[in-house]
């Protein structure tokens, strides 16, 4: 579904209130195809060490050459359809994380990067509508906790399922480790 800005604007203003977890993130667009699996988004080659900085130096290099340099903290992966696929390896959200994405948004996902996501603190989204209509270079804005995506350089906005209140606690602490280290969920009853 297609929101005009002035719509976006309200329901921003009508979620501020209370809320601590950053759930509002603006960056560049890095578009990506479908079926991005694990070993794109970080080569086996380089699972050598648990450096996270060292092997975000490698993120996505077999697909986009030089990313690691060119990428910005805060910025956005936009991609198609089954992204994340491939082994269940925590490295590959991991390493997006340490290198500043600040949220992927896809088409679809694979569900066990999906999950590794969220268990590190890494939002990620789903909108086929949007995954398809922005293009590498746009800046958008993406708020996980309202559910709606601006292209700020086209104008458009989408919806898509917000992220729901136990998760976004997740993000908050940084991950699932540490949260648990923190005491766990609040009570949301």
């Amino acid at each position: 579904m297609t929101l005009s800005n002035e719509r976006v604007e309200a329901l921003s203003l009508a979620g501020k209130s209370a809320r601590r977890t950053k759930v509002i993130y603006e960056g560049r667009a890095w578009k990506l195809g479908d079926d991005v699996d694990t070993d794109a988004i970080i080569p086996g080659r380089y699972l050598t060490t648990s450096d996270m900085g060292a092997l975000a130096e490698h993120c996505l290099e077999d697909l986009s050459p030089g990313f690691a340099k060119k990428v910005s903290r805060g910025d956005v992966v936009v991609a198609g359809w089954n992204f994340g696929c491939g082994s269940s390896r925590e490295h590959a959200p991991a390493v997006m994380k340490a290198i500043g994405i600040s949220v992927v948004l896809a088409a679809s996902f694979a569900r066990i990067f999906y999950r590794n996501a969220f268990n590190l603190g890494l939002p990620a989204v789903q909108s086929p509508e949007a995954a398809g209509a922005i293009r590498d270079g746009d800046r958008v804005r993406v708020n996980v906790a309202e559910g709606w995506i601006q292209d700020l350089t086209v104008g458009e906005s989408f919806r898509f399922e917000p992220v729901p209140s136990f998760m976004l606690e997740l993000i908050e602490s940084g991950g699932l480790t540490d949260l648990l280290r923190k005491g766990g969920w609040k009570w949301h009853g």
